[in-house]
């Protein structure tokens, strides 16, 4: 009884990956939690404030992918819109800052046993906007930026459901014009679960 079981289990897996196998395109949404780097503000004689990391909160993103598919191996492209948010306490109050960008992942995937995969890539993102809550931020200092992106997966029929974690690596920083020698670092450091769908 308990072979048995188990032979039907395996067959469902499998006949999960393989509904997912093949090259093809498909949508995909989910959430994230991100942390930016360190606020950094000028006091005094050649002195630095820092309010070290940012508290993380949830973002999300939504987008397109497309899949080359191998025995062993596959090579995923993805282009996605990403909001990204994080807050930094102020002076004792609490700000937010938005990050809106372009994100594109570049993932090579190995297939471990069943539906079950591992990924990484590099991750090429576009910043849209960027907003610090109260205060006027200047524009990112670099448009383009360079992250990794690393997970783990699981496909079951046109469904794939991922957990990966983002960085980004581009020192990348925005000036705060409220703040003399006021600086936000902007690269990402997230969390991301997606929910992808075959078409």
């Amino acid at each position: 009884m308990k072979k048995t079981l188990l032979i039907a289990v395996f067959a469902l897996f499998g006949t999960a990956a393989m509904a997912q196998s093949g090259s093809g395109f498909g949508i995909k949404a989910g959430l994230s939690y991100n942390k930016n780097g360190d606020l950094i503000s000028s006091v005094g004689e050649g002195g630095q404030d820092i309010v070290e990391g940012a508290e993380g909160k949830a973002g999300y993103h939504f987008g397109f992918w497309g899949k080359l598919d191998f025995p062993k191996i596959y090579l995923r492209p993805e282009l996605v819109y990403s909001k990204t948010k994080s807050s930094y306490d102020v002076e004792g109050s609490s700000q937010d800052y938005d990050i809106s960008k372009l994100d594109l992942p570049v993932l090579l995937g190995y297939k471990l046993i069943g539906p079950l995969h591992v990924f990484a890539g590099p991750a090429f993102q576009y910043t849209l906007k960027n907003d610090l809550e109260g205060l006027q931020v200047e524009d990112v200092k670099n448009d383009f930026t360079v992250g990794l992106n690393a997970g783990v997966g699981v496909n079951l029929g046109k469904l794939g459901l991922d957990v990966r974690y983002e960085r980004g690596f581009s020192e990348n920083e925005a000036e705060i014009i409220d703040i003399p020698d006021g600086r936000v670092d902007s690269r990402p450091s997230q969390v991301i679960f997606a929910l992808s769908l075959k078409l």
